[in-house]
């Protein structure tokens, strides 16, 4: 039977879950950057209502083509 887990231990949990949601969002951003950088999309002014809308739409392409999660990888 297994032990019962104390609150301190849960709030431990909780902090580190929160720090690898953190380093996993600035991976992704970093990684979506670069691939923005790399296209030459720094540079141009695109409003961001237009760049919501054809990120929306990629992302809706992948999707539909069973790529899993919208990010397109399958885990």
């Amino acid at each position: 039977m297994r032990a019962k887990t104390s609150i301190s231990e849960i709030d431990a949990q909780i902090e580190l879950l929160r720090e690898k949601r953190k380093a996993l969002l600035v991976r992704s951003n970093e990684r979506f950057a670069r691939a923005a950088l790399k296209a030459g999309l720094a540079e141009l002014d695109i409003p961001d209502a237009e760049l919501d809308a054809v990120f929306t739409e990629i992302a809706g392409r992948f999707r539909k083509e069973g790529k899993g999660t919208p990010s397109g990888s399958s885990s």
